[in-house]
């Protein structure tokens, strides 16, 4: 069955591009958005100097006006405590700037990662990759076909994930022929992407987006990165409808944040509505532990009473696997629960 692309979705072709110009870079303008007094900036201004700020107006929409301690907000805002030297808080946590081959990153046996697009559309505090050396990394056509020669050459690896940065922030004719080229590789079955770009700008789901999503003959899993249910808007319910129908598989991973999403009720709330909208909980991530972020930090212990309090009020395929990355491990390390019957 032919999935159809709504005729109405070519008036936004490259709006997305626009709107991300557009993207709020200075405290002082997003909290005067917000109706919070500027004068806060100034406490916390500094911050920008470890990690720009981007925040899409979409996004900031969603936030409530007023009130400094709005749960999307606090993932963006810089923070003086970004400059904490926090033993344990590294620039490397997952030992990924030692990769081999360019572009690509090799940690798990059957899949490769593509570093398909530096930058993303916003800047999380929290991220993992903050200190990451993008520009290190920015490819031409002919590094491009070296990394797909290194996962033609490895028979083990049956997915390929688009990830960044945020992959989505490629042209959709970029993403249209690396996907080409990966089809083409007979032991790759599944592409994955990973993005949180229609989170917070949904325009980017566009005619030629899905034109080649349709078009590609691999299994598609698209994991969006979704942490609190205020992010999950009208707009991106919609454009959530589009991707089902074609066939993506859909799913969400999000990071356990202090003060953002670190309770039963918030988690509940999260995943629950995350089922209305058509996607699947997979993974919870306790924070990686790179320079600037130890104020996100929720206690390991911490974490387990909220993963137990979860498990007892969603069923069970509501319920995320609660995980660690470690650096130099083979995949993602599942937190025991330690749950007694």
């Amino acid at each position: 069955m032919n999935q159809i692309i709504p005729k109405n979705m070519t008036s936004v072709e490259s709006n997305w591009q626009k709107e991300l110009s557009m993207s709020f870079t200075t405290l002082e303008s997003l909290l005067q958005y917000l109706e919070i007094d500027t004068k806060i900036a100034t406490q916390h201004n500094d911050a920008r100097k470890l990690f720009p700020m981007r925040v899409p107006r979409h996004f900031a929409s969603l936030m409530a006006k007023g009130n400094f301690n709005d749960p999307l907000l606090k993932q963006v805002l810089p923070l003086r405590a970004e400059f904490a030297d926090v033993p344990g808080f590294v620039s490397d946590p997952l030992n990924e700037q030692s990769s081999s081959t360019k572009g690509v990153l090799h940690k798990y046996k059957n899949r490769a990662l593509l570093l398909v697009k530096t930058g993303c559309a916003v800047n999380c505090r929290y991220c993992f990759r903050r200190e990451f050396p993008y520009k290190e990394n920015a490819m031409n056509k002919s590094q491009w076909l070296a990394s797909l020669k290194y996962i033609e050459d490895d028979s083990n690896i049956d997915e390929v994930i688009f990830s960044g940065g945020d992959p989505l922030m490629a042209t959709n004719e970029h993403l249209a022929w690396l996907s080409e080229q990966i089809s083409h590789i007979e032991h790759v079955k599944t592409l994955r992407i990973h993005t949180r770009l229609p989170v917070v700008i949904p325009s980017r789901i566009d005619s030629s987006f899905l034109g080649w999503l349709r078009d590609t003959p691999l299994n598609k899993v698209i994991v969006f990165h979704i942490n609190h249910a205020n992010e999950l808007s009208t707009e991106l319910k919609e454009n959530i409808a589009l991707l089902r129908s074609m066939g993506v598989t859909l799913l969400n991973q999000s990071v356990l944040l202090k003060g953002i999403n670190d309770s039963v009720v918030t988690q509940v709330e999260l995943n629950r509505k995350l089922f209305d909208f058509g996607v699947l909980p997979y993974y919870l991530h306790l924070v990686d532990k790179v320079k600037g972020v130890s104020h996100f930090d929720v206690d390991e212990t911490e974490a387990v009473k909220i993963m137990s309090g979860m498990i007892k009020r969603l069923p069970g395929y509501l319920v995320p696997k609660l995980v660690r990355e470690i650096g130099g491990q083979p995949s993602k390390t599942p937190i025991n629960l330690n749950l007694q019957p």
